[in-house]
C-alpha cells in the first residue's frame, strides 16, 4: 500500500483494504460460531481448549504475518491490528490475550531472529496452532523494568544452563514452546548502571528443570492461563539461543513496538463493544418514566466516550499504516499504550455504571469486560512508564 485508499462503506476506516475487511469478517463469523457460545465455559475451566486454537491456525489466523513457506498469508501491521481488534470486540479478553500472546508477542522472536533451523522447526507448528507459544520476559521484579531481570544463564560446553523464575506468563501452563530471556553478560554494567546484556532462548515444554511452579489466580483474564515459571539448572542444546548471545534486550524492545500497537487494537476493540452493550441497554431500559437515553447525562456521556474511542482508534490505525511503510512509531505507540489502556477502563467505568445493578452482576458481560479492562494499563507497559517513553520525545 503506498497511501491510504477509502474502499466503501464496509470499511472502519481508509487505511483498510478488501483483503483487510475479508479478514475480519472471517474472523468475526468464527467468533461467532465457535468463541461466544461456549467461553463462558472457558472462563470457568481457566483456558483456551487447544482444538479451538487449531482451528484457527487451519483457518490461517495465526500466521497473519509470517511467510508463506510456513502457512503464514504475509499480511501487514494493519492486519494484525484487524486481528487485536475483533478478538477485543468479542468481550472475551481472556480469549484474546490467549491468542495475541501466541500470534505477535511469542512467535514474533522466532519469525525476526530465529535460524533456518529453528524457523523450520517450530514455525509451521506454531503458524498451524499444534503448538502454543509463550514469551518469558516479566519477573516478579522485573515489569516494564526490563533491565532489572535476575534469570541467568551460561555457556557449559554445549548447552547453556538457566536459573530463574519467570511471573504472569500468558500461556505458562499450556504452552508448548517458551521464548525466555536471561541475563548473559555477568556482571557488565553498562553507564547508566545497567546490565542489559540479555539473550533469548527457545525452551521446550517438558525440558528437565522447567517446570511450571503455579498457575495464577487473576481478578480478570479469567480464560488466559497465567503462569510462574522456574528454571533450576535447566540445559538446553547450544542450538537454542535464539539470535545473538547478549542482543536479547534490543529484540524484546523492538517486539514491545509490535505489542504496543496490537495491545491498543485490542482495547479499543473492546470499548467499542462495551459502548455498544451500554447502547443496548439505555435505549430499553426504563427509569422515572423514560427509557435511560432519555437521560441528557448518560447520552451526552456515551457520546463522548464513543468520539474519544474512535479518536484513538485513528492514532491505532494511522501509527500501523505507518509501521507498515518501516517509518519509525516508537513515540506514537509509547501514546497508543498510554492513552487506549487508560481509556478502555474509562469506557468501561462508565457503562458498568449505567448497567445499574446488573452491571456489577457475573452473568453480564459489561461486568467480566471490566475487569479483564483493568490489566490493560498495567501489562506490555504500564501508563506511567509510556509516558515517560513520550515525554522523552517530546524535547
Amino acid at each position: 500500500m503506498n497511501a491510504p485508499e477509502a474502499i466503501g462503506l464496509q470499511s472502519p476506516s481508509p487505511y483498510f483494504t478488501a483483503e483487510h475487511e475479508m479478514l475480519r469478517s472471517t474472523i468475526r463469523r468464527f467468533i461467532a460460531d465457535r468463541v461466544m457460545p461456549v467461553a463462558d465455559a472457558w472462563e470457568e475451566a481457566g483456558f483456551v481448549p487447544r482444538e479451538i486454537l487449531h482451528e484457527m491456525g487451519e483457518l490461517g489466523l495465526l500466521g497473519i504475518r509470517y511467510d508463506s513457506r510456513y502457512g503464514g498469508s504475509e499480511l501487514d501491521t494493519l492486519a494484525t491490528v484487524v486481528l487485536a481488534e475483533e478478538l477485543g470486540r468479542s468481550s472475551f479478553g481472556g480469549f484474546a490475550i490467549t491468542v495475541l500472546v501466541h500470534t505477535d508477542m511469542a512467535s514474533p522472536h522466532l519469525s525476526h531472529a530465529g535460524t533456518p533451523a529453528q524457523l523450520e522447526r517450530y514455525m509451521p507448528e506454531i503458524v498451524s496452532g499444534r503448538s502454543i507459544a509463550a514469551v518469558a520476559m516479566t519477573e516478579a521484579d522485573a515489569g516494564s523494568d526490563l533491565a532489572g531481570m535476575r534469570t541467568t544463564a551460561h555457556r557449559d560446553g554445549d548447552e547453556w544452563v538457566l536459573n530463574g523464575s519467570k511471573m504472569f506468563i500468558t500461556n505458562g501452563v499450556h504452552g508448548d514452546v517458551y521464548f525466555v530471556a536471561a541475563k548473559t553478560g555477568g556482571a557488565s554494567i553498562n553507564a547508566a548502571g545497567r546490565n542489559r546484556m540479555v539473550s533469548m532462548f527457545i525452551v521446550e515444554k517438558g525440558t528437565p528443570g522447567f517446570s511450571v511452579a503455579r498457575p495464577l489466580k487473576k481478578t480478570g483474564w479469567l480464560s488466559s492461563d497465567t503462569a510462574e515459571l522456574v528454571f533450576d539448572d535447566c540445559r538446553i542444546p547450544a542450538a537454542n539461543l535464539l539470535g545473538e548471545e547478549h542482543k536479547g534486550f534490543y529484540a524484546l524492545m523492538k517486539n514491545l513496538q509490535n505489542e504496543r500497537i496490537v495491545l491498543g487494537a485490542q482495547a479499543m476493540g473492546e470499548a467499542s463493544k462495551a459502548i455498544e452493550l451500554a447502547m443496548e441497554w439505555v435505549t430499553q431500559r426504563n427509569a422515572f418514566g423514560t427509557s435511560l437515553w432519555d437521560k441528557q447525562a448518560i447520552r451526552q456521556r456515551l457520546a463522548m466516550r464513543a468520539s474519544q474511542v474512535e479518536a484513538a482508534k485513528a492514532l491505532v490505525y494511522n501509527t500501523a499504516w505507518r509501521d507498515a511503510q518501516g517509518q519509525l512509531v516508537t513515540k506514537e505507540v509509547s501514546m497508543i499504550k498510554a492513552l487506549c489502556g487508560t481509556l478502555v477502563n474509562e469506557v468501561m467505568y462508565d457503562c458498568l455504571q449505567f448497567h445499574g445493578g446488573m452491571g456489577f452482576i457475573r452473568e453480564t458481560a459489561i461486568e467480566r469486560m471490566a475487569r479483564d479492562a483493568r490489566v490493560q494499563s498495567i501489562g506490555g507497559g504500564a501508563t506511567e512508564v509510556m509516558l515517560e517513553e513520550v515525554a522523552k520525545r517530546m524535547v
